[in-house]
């Protein structure tokens, strides 16, 4: 039990105080950015990404502590989320907005309509408020209407739903037109939203992801999933992401945990297990995971969201398998995480991303918009779920 003690110490003495600190009374929602020297800056642009991970944090952290304070902050991002980031004339959710809440950057991209819903559902399952429903469903219906074709799901949009370059979820030197991050996430959301919808859609675009997941994304030869697309699911780039496929191994086993289905747990299991085993055999070094490898070459950065999922990853396919080797290398991660992620200074929350010999890359944000409370703090809320006694 001591790294579970370890882990909620960390969550309720650490990771919820910084993003407390973060809210913002005057203009709503929460600040967006502090630099590495940890000065905050409250005129930063505001991502909906980061308003949404931080309803999603503290909504699921009420539901963990019931601390009625954490549903006090998440009611706030909510606030925000609903009067500013909606777009009430085109319809869901925008990239960014101004420090005062005016519309920054009105592109509408499906990863993000995703995330939207996923801090929707947990804040309707942490306070009961239908509406939050309603505006879950809501991007639902607006993902399924205006962001398809008839082969799946698309990217990026103007603010008016017309097809646009997708350079915000493209790396690596390509351009894709479809991503497996964001299968990924609208996979997460869905999950979620059937958890606390049953509503028959969503139950049958969940199941159409899986399918997409394990028939078109997942590499069978190369026992990975690719990661960059074009409109016909053909890979664009020779990349094993292994932040991804760790943290895919555990969302594919929660979606078919939700969806309770026993031919799809039997289909989905099979991958989860060898995407597990995988990173465990190529990516672990003994003590942290790498994040990725292009054409043979691996990217030595380490990067906080990659270890969180990694832990998590790596006691799900411990809780399957019962393989001590899983549990043994989650609390390598953890070791490794308190010694050189987790930021010493006062008023700072984790790094971002480490040198290969554990040094932080200076320069590097401890909060903007892609810098979030969502893997380390989901982080700690799974183990301390899935280590909790008698589990």
């Amino acid at each position: 039990m001591n790294m579970r003690n370890e882990i909620q110490k960390e969550l309720i003495d650490a990771i919820i105080p910084f993003w407390e600190a973060l809210r913002d009374d005057e203009y709503g929602g929460f600040y967006g950015y502090m630099d590495y020297d940890l000065n905050l800056d409250k005129k930063a642009e505001k991502g909906c990404i980061l308003n949404s991970r931080i309803i999603w944090f503290f909504a699921s952290a009420y539901k963990a502590l019931k601390d009625p304070k954490l549903l006090d902050e998440a009611a706030h991002g909510y606030e925000f989320l609903k009067e500013y980031c909606i777009d009430r004339e085109y319809g869901g959710i925008y990239w960014s907005m101004n420090y005062d809440g005016s519309p920054k950057d009105t592109t509408k991209h499906t990863y993000n309509q995703a995330f939207s819903i996923y801090a929707l559902s947990a804040y309707y399952e942490a306070s009961g408020d239908s509406e939050a429903l309603d505006l879950a469903l809501q991007l639902f219906h607006t993902i399924e209407e205006k962001c398809t074709d008839e082969g799946g799901y698309l990217e990026a949009f103007t603010r008016e739903f017309k097809p646009e370059s997708n350079d915000k979820l493209s790396e690596n030197g390509v351009l894709a037109e479809r991503t497996m991050n964001t299968l990924l996430h609208a996979l997460e959301a869905y999950t979620e939203l059937y958890k606390v919808s049953k509503d028959s859609k969503v139950k049958a675009r969940l199941e159409w992801l899986l399918d997409v997941f394990a028939d078109k994304v997942y590499n069978p030869e190369l026992k990975r999933q690719e990661v960059f697309f074009d409109k016909d699911y053909n890979s664009l780039i020779d990349l094993y992401s292994y932040g991804h496929d760790i943290e895919t191994s555990w969302l594919l086993d929660r979606a078919t945990e939700v969806l309770g289905e026993a031919e799809y747990t039997e289909k989905i299991t099979k991958i989860t297990d060898i995407l597990a085993e995988q990173i465990y055999e190529l990516a672990f070094d003994g003590h942290s995971v790498l994040t990725e490898c292009e054409k043979g070459v691996p990217y030595t950065v380490r990067v906080w969201w990659v270890q969180a999922e990694s832990i998590v990853g790596f006691i799900n396919a411990y809780q399957k398998s019962g393989d001590k080797k899983y549990y043994e290398a989650a609390e390598k991660v953890w070791e490794y995480i308190k010694e050189y992620f987790i930021d010493k200074r006062p008023g700072s929350e984790w790094f971002w991303d480490l040198n290969a010999d554990g040094s932080p890359r200076v320069g590097r944000p401890i909060v903007e918009p892609w810098k979030c409370p969502y893997h380390n703090g989901r982080m700690c809320l799974e183990i301390m779920n899935r280590l909790a006694d008698g589990k």
